[in-house]
């Protein structure tokens, strides 16, 4: 065996390399292997493996070794495309360095700045690199194998390239405001980053928007601001600057980069409030008057808030009267702020006032606006009481006492006497109260011209320094003007006039001093030293003139009263007729004039003017000359609910009549108001326009207590007060009596109080024991004060007078007050009732008569037959005045005789007062309004007579096989107004169409509630109509069911009028057309509708209702707060049924709204079906009638039924549901029974 051995491998060149390794197979058999590391091409060659021991060497044979190179590619991979998270490249391959062959390719890559790559590998000679960052740098390279270990070469040259930039992951969010002041916004955001902006190149832009007037004081149309600002990159706040204050500033960001561009949910801002811009100059109004200024402002262009205040200071700066002290001392007064106007009152007369106006918002006042105002000059006054007794008087002169008169606003510049000659009209010039004589006149021009007055003599102020002595007819000139001698024969009036010039201006006062009796009269010219007895005597011989002139008077209206008995006309019957054998009912009347609509109209000869006549037209509608005395219509069908019935006896009226307009049937009313309708050559136009032919209108009276020169009363009619102490002229007040039927004087016909005459007003109704007064105008209408607010809120003195309020009973259409009277030095206490027609409009006549109509029976029922006049006055004490009182006497005469004379009750009203019919359309609405009392008659029920009444419109009639309830409901139908296209114009524009579930129930232009809140480019157009409920107006909103597309709108509508309860009376996905009934609120949770904001907060239910609570907020007008409103949903009511399931349940429904809206106040109720009609007028009219029950104790559903058709033809539309509000009351007072 062998020891030692030594095992080198030898290369063919002799070198000799160790390392071997040996592995013993057996006995003296083992085999040996070198391991070569890092072996390069020139080291191949020939080897052999040589074996050393101490005995010898052995070889073996030579091997070659051979060396293969990995592979590597010469040049880099080729970007065939790039994408923001892509790369497209060719890899390059054909030319290589080391050997082949090549058995896998692959794919090396990184980022340029990451530390760490990736393989991949590639079976194509082309590849696509995923999931790459945008706008990134990559470095990337080719890797070669071949086979055997070691085969992969080193990675080839790189492709260094770069993708491209992606869009904007999504738009910034969290856009906040960390500061907001009134004309800057400080907004942050969130930070940016590389995985939202996606590229390294972006910009960040903050776009806003506001809306500013684009008029003078918010008039005209609005005009957007818009402006778009580049943000630094890096960061993520901005501060805009220079914004309106209180305005909403709509603010939206955008993240832009090369590929791409993503915006923003706009966000709303609200700048705070700043002081308020000045009032422009311009929009500063004034009208002067002698010691009033009225001042009209416009709200300033830049408010920068809400105005809360106005202050108006004022102060004397110049003044052409010497006794006014300038400059005067500074008063200031406030006013709220929608209070655009004032009145200054108290000034002194030819005075210039520096007036200022500024306006406050919570942050302060703003800039004064400043103007001068310069008061008219006043007439001068007269230091006189009673006219003074004459000093001396001769047969052509008389001495009077001439006092100098004080100026208003500007010295008196001059005096003149003038003298009158009392003519036999006996013009009648009261004391303070003559029209004066501003045209100078001389004795001769006077008698040249036939005048009855002229100028005596003209003095100059100098000359009356103070009062002195001055002789009329003392033949000497003053001024040029000659003092003629009196003619002894004739009467004259002596007039001292006073007259002030500043500027142009003139003001004249004039007062009569004395009066001058012919000689002839008095036997001998008067003395001022005469003696007493001998003036009694003369009196004596007047009084007894008097007395027998008043009893030959009294003697002919004697004679003349008896004659009329005598008097008859073709169109009455001459002989008695026995009313029993033909007797004329209710329902009989009724169905006559309905049938009448369909008869030809017979032809109608032009109509003259009457003759005016001395008798009444009431004595010649009498019913005495009938047998039977009772009333020609029975008890039922009265059409004055509540009030007594009217007897019909003879009594004198003093109403004139003719044969060219008799009288009208109540049966042939409506045929006859349809052919003057609709006549061409006489209808109501003429007829109208003849109670104005031959009118002399001239004659006037005190113009300080009338409110028109053309509404003067005539004298012969007139109030006459009892004159206070001292004061002659106190007897006067613009009012009229009034015939009424068959009452003599039952109405006073008088103007709406001014300021000065509310101490008048109230002496009258003390004097005349009235019970009743009858308000027809609101205090205000259309910016124009109609009516001085003449009652107290609590007590008040008015003279002598003591006012008292006792209560308040406000209903939808009006208002019923009820004062207590006491009067100094009287130990009785008077008790007045007022009642206040408010829903009469501002322009025209009512739409319709039903309210009216009601308001009349309330008085009529509520007055005392005792009681005194009524008291009726609208503005002037005209057309609505004379509407009331014709209405009145033309329902009196309707229900006692069966006819009506519209005409001559007209006429003769005309005859007691002027205008009392101003228009045509009054004219018209008269009959409109008789006609629809005779349809509809009255149908009001006492509480405590329900259950027998209803019982008896149950029965059916065996001829008829009818029952009076369902005639009653087709009255209804009947009288129910019918919606031409014109009506609902604003429904059927082309922009509004989709906005209707359904073109068959469209609410009228009158009735419609329009949106206020704006949404971007919406309209304020909802398929919405305002109704009253009993004792408010527009207490019920009355819509469908909202659309998917409308729901924003519906909580708009909700908002915008405050309303605090919506019933909904249908079931969800219950519909018949193509528009389901959709969920249209949050539940739970919150949920935006437009600019509305709904919270949903709770949730009770029970069998019947379903009660929800929800949160409403306009977020654009985060300042007005939030409203609470309670949804109840009622689940009694099948689909397609008529009428709901349960009676209880349904008031239960009725309970649970009433106790919410008494606990939320004044907000009104959203009532919504699946049409807005038969279900939402049910509920309507039930709740009505709930109300009258509390305030009334009387039930009238077709009243009710016929107020909600008036503004929604389509409310209660099935004889079920009219039914069904019978039932319901029914149902309710039993149960009131019960408790």
């Amino acid at each position: 065996m062998f020891t030692h051995l030594f095992y080198p491998l030898q290369r063919h060149n002799g070198e000799v390399s160790s390392g071997a390794s040996v592995k013993h197979l057996g006995r003296n058999r083992f085999s040996v292997s070198f391991q070569l590391e890092d072996v390069q091409r020139p080291e191949q060659d020939l080897y052999r493996c040589v074996t050393q021991s101490s005995r010898g060497s052995g070889v073996s044979n030579f091997a070659e070794l051979i060396v293969k190179v990995p592979p590597s590619p010469i040049a880099p991979p080729q970007l065939l495309r790039a994408g923001s998270t892509y790369l497209i490249i060719q890899l390059n391959t054909n030319s290589i360095l080391g050997d082949g062959p090549i058995i896998r390719r692959e794919i090396e890559y990184r980022a340029s700045h990451a530390p760490w790559s990736e393989i991949n590998g590639v079976n194509m000679l082309t590849y696509k690199l995923w999931h790459l960052d945008p706008d990134t740098e990559y470095h990337i390279s080719v890797l070669l194998t071949r086979p055997g270990e070691g085969g992969t070469g080193p990675p080839g040259p790189p492709l260094i390239s770069r993708t491209k930039c992606a869009e904007p992951m999504r738009a910034l969010r969290d856009l906040r405001a960390s500061e907001i002041q009134a004309r800057q916004l400080t907004l942050q955001w969130e930070p940016l980053a590389f995985n939202l902006t996606r590229c390294h190149t972006y910009s960040v832009s903050l776009c806003y928007r506001y809306a500013i007037a684009g008029g003078t004081g918010g008039a005209g149309h609005n005009t957007t601001i818009r402006e778009c600002l580049a943000v630094e990159r890096n960061t993520s706040r901005f501060t805009l600057r220079d914004l309106p204050p209180y305005h909403t500033i709509h603010v939206r960001l955008a993240l832009a980069n090369t590929e791409g561009k993503k915006e923003g949910k706009e966000v709303m801002f609200q700048t705070e409030e700043d002081i308020p811009g000045g009032i422009a100059p311009e929009s500063l109004t004034f009208t002067p008057l002698d010691d009033m200024v009225f001042l009209k402002w416009e709200e300033p262009v830049e408010p920068n808030g809400i105005i809360t205040q106005y202050e108006i200071s004022y102060q004397s700066i110049e003044s052409s009267d010497p006794g006014i002290n300038v400059p005067g001392p500074r008063r200031t007064v406030s006013k709220l702020r929608n209070e655009t106007y004032h009145m200054f009152s108290n000034l002194h007369p030819g005075t210039t006032y520096l007036i200022s106006v500024r306006a406050r918002t919570a942050k302060g006042f703003g800039q004064t606006a400043l103007t001068e105002i310069t008061t008219n000059i006043s007439a001068p006054t007269f230091d006189y009481g009673d006219m003074p007794s004459p000093l001396r008087e001769t047969e052509s002169t008389i001495t009077v006492l001439l006092r100098p008169a004080q100026g208003r606003g500007a010295p008196v510049s001059t005096y003149q006497v003038v003298v009158e000659e009392e003519s036999g009209r006996k013009l009648k010039r009261e004391l303070g109260t003559q029209e004066c004589f501003p045209v100078p006149t001389s004795h001769g021009e006077a008698q040249a011209r036939g005048a009855p007055h002229y100028y005596t003599a003209e003095l100059p102020p100098s000359s009356l320094a103070e009062a002195t002595p001055f002789t009329v007819g003392d033949n000497h000139t003053y001024n040029g003007y000659w003092n003629s001698p009196l003619d002894p024969r004739k009467n004259y009036l002596i007039y001292f006039q006073a007259m002030s010039n500043f500027r142009g201006e003139t003001r004249i006062n004039c007062i009569r001093i004395a009066r001058k009796a012919a000689c002839k009269d008095l036997r001998r010219a008067l003395e001022v030293t005469q003696h007493s007895e001998e003036m009694g005597l003369i009196l004596g011989i007047c009084a007894g003139g008097l007395v027998v002139l008043i009893l030959l008077l009294g003697a002919i209206i004697i004679i003349i009263k008896k004659g009329r008995d005598y008097y008859s006309y073709s169109y009455y019957p001459r002989k008695p007729v026995n009313m029993n054998k033909t007797p004329i009912t209710y329902r009989q009347e009724k169905s006559h004039m309905m049938g009448s609509m369909e008869r030809s109209f017979a032809d109608q000869s032009t109509l003259q003017e009457d003759e005016r006549m001395a008798l009444s037209f009431m004595d010649a509608h009498t019913c005495s000359t009938r047998s039977d005395p009772r009333s020609s219509m029975n008890e039922s069908s009265s059409l004055l609910g509540g009030s007594p019935r009217r007897h019909c006896g003879s009594k004198g009226s003093p109403y004139h009549t003719g044969q060219l307009h008799p009288a009208v049937r109540v049966a042939d009313l409506l045929q006859h108001i349809n052919q003057m309708k609709t006549a061409e050559g006489y209808g109501f136009k003429q007829e109208y326009e003849s109670f104005f032919e031959g009118w002399d209108v001239t004659k006037k009276k005190d113009k300080t207590k009338g409110r028109h020169d053309t509404l003067m009363d005539y004298d012969r009619h007139r109030v006459k007060l009892h004159p206070l102490l001292g004061d002659p002229n106190s007897d006067y007040i613009n009012a009229n009596y009034i015939d009424g039927y068959h009452r003599s004087n039952h109405f006073i016909a008088t103007q709406g109080p001014k300021q000065e005459t509310v101490y008048d007003f109230w002496r009258m109704v003390w004097q005349e024991n009235c019970f009743s007064i009858v308000m027809i105008t609101k205090l205000v209408e259309v910016g124009r004060v109609k009516c001085y607010k003449y009652w107290p809120d609590d007590t008040e003195m008015y003279g002598d007078i003591k006012i008292s309020l006792l209560k308040t009973e406000t209903l939808a259409e009006y208002a019923v007050r009820t004062f207590s009277l006491e009067r100094r030095g009287y130990s009785a206490k008077h008790e007045v009732q007022q009642f206040h027609f408010m829903s009469w409009p501002e322009h025209g006549v009512p739409y319709h008569a039903t309210g009216l109509l009601a308001f009349i029976r309330r008085v009529k029922a509520s007055t005392p037959a005792d009681a005194g006049p009524v008291v009726v006055h609208c503005s002037m004490g005209a057309g609505r005045t004379g509407c009331y009182i014709v209405l009145d006497v033309m329902l009196d005469m309707a229900e006692c005789e069966g006819v009506v004379d519209i005409y001559n009750c007209v006429k003769t009203l005309c005859s007691r007062r002027i205008n009392m019919i101003q228009t045509e359309e009054q004219y018209i609405f008269i009959h409109d309004a008789i006609l629809e009392a005779c349809l509809c008659g009255e149908t009001a029920i006492p509480v405590n007579e329900f259950a027998l009444t209803y019982k008896e419109l149950l029965r059916v009639d065996s001829q008829s096989n009818s029952s009076q309830l369902r005639e009653e409901f087709q009255t209804l139908n009947s009288v129910t107004p019918h919606l031409d296209v014109e009506e609902c114009s604003i429904a059927l524009l082309p922009r509004n169409r989709e906005r209707n579930r359904s073109m068959d129930v469209l609410p009228p232009d009158r009735a419609l509630a329009f949106l206020v809140t704006t949404e971007g480019e919406s309209n304020n157009y909802i398929n919405a109509a305002l109704t009253d409920s009993f004792h408010r107006p527009a207490a019920f909103i009355v819509t469908p069911h909202p659309l998917p597309g409308t729901t924003t709108d519906f909580w708009r509508l909700v908002f915008d009028y405050g309303c605090t309860s919506i019933v909904m009376l249908n079931q969800l996905n219950q519909s018949n057309s193509a528009w389901p009934c959709v969920q249209y609120w949050p539940e739970p949770g919150l949920q935006q509708y437009g600019p509305m904001q709904v919270e949903f907060l709770s949730m009770s239910a029970d069998e019947d209702i379903i009660t929800r609570l929800f949160r409403v907020t306009n977020v654009s007008r985060l300042q007005e707060g939030h409203l609470v409103v309670c949804q109840f949903q009622f689940l009694r009511w099948s689909a397609y049924r008529d009428v709901p399931d349960s009676k209880k349940a349904f008031l239960n429904l009725l309970a649970h709204v009433q106790k919410w809206q008494r606990e939320c106040g004044d907000g009104r109720t959203v009532v919504h079906c699946l049409n807005g009609g038969g279900r939402s007028g049910t509920f309507c009219a039930c709740t009505i009638l709930m109300e009258m029950i509390q305030y009334q104790n009387m039930v009238d559903v077709f009243y009710a039924a016929k107020t909600l058709r008036n503004a929604k033809p389509n409310m209660v539309e099935s004889l079920e549901q009219y039914r069904f509000c019978y039932d319901l009351v029914m149902e309710y007072l039993e149960c009131m029974d019960l408790r």
